[in-house]
């Protein structure tokens, strides 16, 4: 398959090196030509556009069997979450109208779900976000669906849970550096996967993911803050981190829920390398500790 991967970067970098493994041709569209040169070590065609800009993309010709789109905000707020996610998906949607690709994946997020009550969540549960942030990512998620409605367009959608692995978790990293702090009593869920099972499950959608769908992207077994710094302080032999009062940040709102993957599990036969983040994180922190930095 020739296959174009938008914002190769954290995921999309490591994706295209195994999709080139597997015998793909890969590009990897970035909005600056910054990383041409990585991408190009790597064995990944690079190209140079940013989406937000119609202008940019009338300069590539779409002719890809396979596009995963990556996109990140860069952590920005409501007004970069617009104009990244919605608007350029939008611009993506026309510049490929007059040729899609059999597939199309879009890297979106579990901040979707809203709820609040520490309740089980499948594809079938209400996305009802109460951030202007996830509203913005369930926007861009009727934007593809009624694409595929309309036009039959192949997007199939992936709710991404938070993502950890080298140099990224923030949960992780703030209790390496000795920074966390649990809020309340702790019992918020956190939902998480490896970067490396973001990876496996972007292959498994592109392999048998139906166009039309959602899938969650999430490991096995969602765990409550206090649970996770637990086993953590007790495996590092490091203290706890301190309990502080709990305020509710303008991008998770007072969302708790347990995310569930069994959709993407049963249906495509996805494997997690790292089930739960004890394998995960264990993996980080044998790396850490390897290269001499833990």
């Amino acid at each position: 398959m020739r296959v174009l991967i938008i914002g190769c970067g954290y995921v999309g970098l490591p994706l295209g090196v195994e999709l080139l493994r597997q015998g793909h041709v890969v590009c990897g569209l970035r909005r600056s030509a910054a990383g041409a040169a990585i991408l190009r070590d790597a064995g990944i065609e690079p190209l140079t556009a940013d989406i937000t800009r119609p202008g940019d993309l009338a300069g590539l010709t779409p002719a890809y069997d396979w596009i995963v789109n990556t996109t990140s905000s860069g952590k920005g707020g409501a007004e970069e979450y617009q104009e990244v996610y919605f608007e350029g998906t939008r611009n993506l949607l026309r510049w490929l109208a007059p040729a899609p690709p059999k597939k199309f994946v879009y890297t979106g997020s579990a901040s979707v779900y809203g709820q609040t009550d520490a309740s089980q969540v499948s594809e079938t549960s209400p996305a009802e976000p109460a951030t202007p942030t996830g509203q913005i990512l369930l926007a861009v998620e009727k934007l593809l669906l009624d694409a595929f409605r309309e036009q039959h367009f192949p997007a199939v959608l992936l709710r991404v849970a938070g993502i950890y692995g080298p140099e990224r978790g923030h949960y992780l990293l703030q209790f390496l550096k000795g920074e966390a702090a649990i809020p309340g009593r702790g019992e918020r869920y956190l939902n998480m996967i490896h970067r490396n099972d973001v990876i496996g499950g972007i292959l498994a959608v592109l392999k048998s993911g139906r166009a039309g769908e959602t899938y969650n992207l999430v490991d096995d077994e969602p765990v409550r803050q206090i649970h996770f710094f637990r086993w953590l302080s007790e495996t590092l032999g490091k203290p706890m981190p301190p309990f502080v009062a709990e305020t509710a940040t303008a991008k998770r709102g007072d969302a708790n829920r347990k995310i569930l993957n069994r959709k993407l599990k049963m249906e495509l036969g996805c494997a997690l390398r790292y089930p739960t983040f004890r394998q995960g994180c264990t993996a980080e922190i044998q790396r850490l500790q390897d290269a001499g930095t833990l």
